[in-house]
């Protein structure tokens, strides 16, 4: 599979990102939508890239703009992406292609390991604030539970992503961009928030991903009221579970069709901010495994490091065996990769259509 990173520099293949036959209406909208019932406009959702995995998998030699014309044809109003180049020419006529599209900018830039890492950290910084990125996006961890099954390595992991923003944040700092770290099934939503406090920074908060904690057995409102006022943008999706006999199955569907309350999570957002940038990360793929009845899964969980409480456990557990779901859980194992392709749009506008008519996205 392929990792967030080599999602960034992926943009698809000719001819699949010419697939795709929107409606009209979904061309040349404005940067806000408004509703009818609405009393006010927000502004509409972006893309993430592995709202289009599928869709770049199957991609051979095609442009980061071939991404934004396909963002921009099914009515999204902005892209996480990095912009193909730092050369300043390069930079000028992707930001222009942007704004030409009225889209927003979040960027995924390579965080320093080490201080010779910081004057290269600081010219990628540079220049995608010139591309126009109004924000930052790191996610930092693959899932602890599948990476590690020994505390000592998780904590080594979890000490180095600290160093990491340190090194980084003097440099978001003196740009002024905010950095958001997703919460990406590396850390409890208690964890993350003792991380930020400590570090103390207007300029490094959360990437709030509305699905990813409840493979942390956390209930996903409680994960939301605890990261959300830490929020600089979100990663909007629905998830679906189903028992399986060694824990349960977390699968991402089209909005409207899983189990989390997202008129809720948006209403949460915006009162931290009115104009709080969501992206759309409707992943199409098979379930993933959360194991949780396995002793590997335990492992980083040490009760005097990173104790789960039985009650999250019993919470979670509880959640899984109410809402067994109606329809398969989406999976794209045996397909063909038009299928999958097909099956990605289909689910993306699906997402679309549910967030215009229910969440004024």
């Amino acid at each position: 599979m392929l990792s967030r990173r080599q999602m960034l520099v992926l943009a698809g293949a000719a001819p699949f990102w010419s697939v795709l036959k929107p409606s009209p209406q979904a061309r040349d909208t404005p940067q806000a939508t408004q509703n009818p019932g609405a009393s006010k406009s927000y502004p509409r959702m972006g893309g993430t890239p592995t709202a289009f995995m599928q869709r770049s998998m199957a991609s051979k030699g095609s442009t980061a703009f071939d991404m934004i014309e396909h963002c921009r044809s099914i009515g999204l109003g902005g892209v996480q992406m990095n912009p193909p180049s730092t050369d300043p020419e390069e930079i000028k006529k992707f930001r222009q292609r942007l704004e030409n599209c009225n889209m927003h900018l979040v960027c995924d830039p390579r965080l320093p390991r080490q201080e010779s890492d910081l004057a290269a950290f600081d010219a990628q910084v540079r220049a995608y604030k010139e591309a126009g990125a109004v924000a930052f996006h790191a996610a930092m961890t693959g899932r602890r539970y599948e990476d590690f099954d020994r505390l000592e390595p998780f904590k080594q992991m979890f000490e180095q992503c600290q160093k990491q923003i340190e090194l980084a944040e003097p440099v978001l700092r003196k740009y002024k961009i905010k950095l958001g770290i997703e919460n990406h099934k590396g850390w409890r939503s208690g964890e993350q928030v003792a991380w930020l406090k400590r570090l103390g920074s207007e300029w490094v908060g959360v990437c709030f991903d509305f699905g990813n904690n409840i493979s942390l057995c956390e209930d996903p409102m409680d994960a939301a009221r605890n990261l959300i006022p830490y929020t600089c943008f979100a990663h909007i999706k629905d998830m679906a579970v189903e028992e399986y006999e060694d824990g349960f199955l977390l699968s991402e569907v089209p909005m409207g069709e899983g189990i989390l309350d997202l008129k809720q999570m948006v209403q949460m957002l915006r009162a931290v901010d009115p104009n709080m940038i969501i992206d759309l990360e409707m992943i199409t793929r098979d379930p993933l495994k959360i194991p949780v009845f396995t002793t590997k899964y335990w492992a980083t969980f040490d009760d005097s490091y990173s104790p789960i409480p039985g009650r999250d456990v019993a919470k979670v557990l509880a959640l899984v065996k109410k809402h067994r779901p109606k329809t398969p859980l989406p999976r794209t194992s045996g397909l063909s990769r038009e299928q999958q392709v097909k099956l990605e749009d289909e689910y993306n506008l699906k997402c679309i259509a549910y967030a215009r008519q229910n969440l004024d996205l």
